[in-house]
């Protein structure tokens, strides 16, 4: 069973998200941020007990928050992450880090 936090995303001339900054859990710490693929991202996550939550960056108390549960959906162009399917701003996980300017 694998533990992971999404801390931000990469995304294209078009906005759309093309990768993610995946971090692993272990028993007393996190690890750095990882660059991972959308279809690297899905496939974790379709594994067997694999799960994943946003880690949001709370600029008022310098430190990062755990977010929402992100889950694998399957939409009209395919697979993609999403956090809450409730249609508010963090859905589709565009409220993170936009790494492009960070980390190419």
């Amino acid at each position: 069973m694998a533990l992971f936090r999404i801390s931000g995303v990469w995304k294209n001339a078009n906005n759309i998200i093309t990768d993610y900054a995946f971090h692993t859990v272990g028993e007393n710490s996190v690890s750095r941020a990882i660059k991972k693929s959308k279809a690297n991202a899905i496939a974790l996550l379709e594994t067997q007990g694999s799960t994943a939550t946003t880690w949001v960056w709370n600029y008022t108390h310098s430190h990062w928050r755990v977010g929402e549960t992100v889950e694998v959906v399957n939409g009209n162009n395919g697979k993609y992450l999403r956090s809450n399917p409730d249609n508010t701003l963090t859905d589709n996980l565009g409220h993170l880090i936009d790494f492009d300017w960070i980390a190419p």
